[in-house]
């Protein structure tokens, strides 16, 4: 059964560029022992997380109608999480971190449908859907932790980031990867671990993606809340960690009062962490963001801004006073006086007004690049922007006239006006020229021989960010990541395994078995001598029975498998006292 994610109207709307992440969820590809890795996680999350998680989690789960004994469906959930104004899709692993805002911005959740190994069933480095659907989604049910969420992701997703940021991205996903698949030699996951560690300790000044993704670990990921003395989990990571849930609550983590700092702690996301920050309440989260955001490129501009557009290599845009918005690749400015006078991009750049692409102005036209200069004309205190059509006259700034604009900074512009494009409220955006040479001292910037020169106007850079104003003006089809995640291998073993556990779970629902419990214990023990979940989801139903000659032989047989495994003793320990101790309290 392969469920498609055309079930919410919310993922109809979302950019072609953000559907290239969603996938199918194939249902039918979870395996009864998959089924059986999130009900134990689930039944002790319950279980715990009821007495240390924020009060709107277990709200959440009900509300968002996710199942303690199934694996959720993506249609099932996104038809319930319709009714709180968000929806799910699918997508494999790790995606690059805009991307993952951007989909926050449009209120859709994003759930990496694989589900961690039973040999990870505490933690995984890997997205799951575990840690996605039973940590994300019962927490966004509380409407002011909802908000934070979307509006982080619209902040988010216009972070610039560095060159760097995207190999640290590819880096820790091929990591996730090696660490959960079964088998990886140690030598491979040494040597991933060793990039993910070089690569940590080289970037550099830290980029705004960077540091708001520090945010997004220390809140949406890992976060607490209410005091550092008696704190409560809202953290996905740590709602989805049936390890981590509980060793977060001991004074070996220490609890630090959250603040903008945590956006420059750094965060190792394949180790428990050693600190955590707790914030008083969902409002606070959301005053930091601002805070955090009034510092962004977004908000600021500037030379600084357009600096970081640069750094980062990649399609980002700049947003002037007029409101005119140029997005492309920027590769140079001038600066006088600490102030940008003159701005390139190189490849296809496209001109936008309030996120609408100008007509005539997209990436066919502007395919080699563009470059404007930015602010006053020398010794004229009035901006171009500002002038009234009697002072445009009075500086020949009209169409048909011959001119010579010289701006701040030493840039000139001379050529021959053809006509101008105005905003809705009169504005010049833009003004044309033909036989025009733009000039700064010496350099030649722009010659008549290239053609028409299009000229933008505005006295300040108010805004930088990445990606288009636009973004149907360039095509973003382009997600090929450097690894895939790597599927559960098939065997005789695991097949006979897996045929066992359906047994059980067929028995538990009341459905037809191709064995009785006794059998299924019989050949578990004898055929499968370390499987240690099984054994637990016998002596559940034995137990429910009245069958306590088989309850006593699954647990003579779990002790003995606790003594060749030591690394599981809790884990068995855990699922038994569900089974013992609450059902007689």
């Amino acid at each position: 059964m392969e469920t498609h994610f055309e079930s919410n109207p919310l993922i109809d709307r979302l950019p072609k560029h953000l559907k290239q992440f969603i996938k199918p969820q194939v249902y039918d590809d979870y395996t009864p022992i998959n089924q059986a890795v999130w009900r134990y996680v689930m039944r002790k999350n319950v279980d715990y997380l009821s007495k240390v998680a924020h009060s709107s989690y277990l709200e959440g789960l009900q509300k968002t109608g996710l199942e303690i004994d199934n694996i959720p469906n993506m249609y099932g959930m996104n038809r319930i999480l319709k009714e709180i104004g968000w929806a799910a899709v699918a997508v494999d692993g790790f995606i690059p971190p805009n991307a993952f805002m951007e989909f926050q911005a449009y209120n859709v959740l994003v759930i990496a449908c694989d589900i961690r190994q039973l040999e990870h069933i505490e933690y995984t480095p890997a997205p799951d859907i575990i840690h996605e659907g039973a940590g994300h989604a019962p927490i966004i049910a509380n409407p002011e932790y909802a908000e934070y969420l979307r509006r982080f992701g619209e902040i988010g997703c216009k972070a610039i980031s560095s060159a760097r940021d995207y190999e640290l991205y590819e880096a820790i996903r091929l990591l996730s990867i090696l660490k959960e698949a079964e088998d990886t030699p140690a030598e491979e996951i040494k040597k991933a671990e060793e990039q993910v560690d070089f690569l940590q300790n080289n970037m550099g000044e830290l980029s705004e993606m960077s540091r708001i993704r520090n945010l997004h670990w220390w809140t949406v990921e890992y976060g607490l809340i209410g005091t550092v003395d008696n704190p409560k989990i809202y953290g996905a990571g740590l709602l989805s960690s049936i390890g981590e849930s509980a060793w977060c609550m001991t004074d070996n983590v220490k609890k630090i009062p959250y603040n903008i700092s945590a956006a420059d702690q750094s965060f190792d996301i394949t180790k428990p962490q050693p600190q955590l920050y707790v914030t008083s309440d969902f409002a606070q989260l959301s005053q930091v963001l601002e805070e955090f955001a009034n510092k962004m490129a977004l908000r600021t501009g500037g030379l600084s801004g357009i600096k970081k557009l640069i750094n980062s290599n990649a399609l980002g845009t700049i947003e002037l006073s007029t409101g005119l918005q140029i997005s492309g690749v920027f590769t140079n400015v001038i600066e006088d006086e600490g102030k940008p006078v003159y701005v390139q991009t190189t490849g296809k750049t496209a001109l936008s007004y309030r996120e609408k692409e100008l007509v005539g102005h997209g990436t066919e036209y502007h395919a080699e690049g563009f470059g404007s200069p930015i602010g006053k004309l020398k010794g004229i205190n009035l901006a171009i922007e500002e002038m009234s059509p009697r002072d445009l006259r009075a500086y020949d700034i009209y169409e048909g006239e011959q001119v010579t604009l010289e701006f701040e900074g030493d840039i000139k512009v001379v050529g021959e006006i053809v006509t101008g494009t105005r905003n809705l409220q009169g504005e010049i955006l833009l003004i044309k020229f033909k036989n025009c040479t733009v000039t700064h001292n010496d350099t030649v910037l722009f010659q008549p021989e290239w053609g028409i020169y299009d000229m933008a106007v505005g006295k300040k850079v108010i805004s930088a960010f990445s990606g288009p104003a636009d973004v149907n003006s360039f095509d973003m089809i382009n997600h090929v990541p450097s690894s895939q995640t790597i599927k559960q291998k098939k065997s005789t073993e695991r097949e006979e395994l897996e045929k066992l556990y359906l047994s059980v779970r067929n028995i538990r629902e009341g459905k037809p078995a191709a064995t009785t419990l006794k059998e299924a214990f019989a050949s578990v023990s004898a055929g499968h001598p370390n499987d240690w979940l099984l054994s637990v989801e016998i002596a559940e139903l034995a137990k429910k029975e009245g069958n306590s000659d088989l309850v006593d032989k699954v647990l003579n047989h779990l002790e003995k498998v606790k003594t060749n495994r030591p690394e599981i003793v809790h884990l068995v320990d855990n699922g038994l006292e569900l089974i013992f101790e609450k059902a007689n309290a």
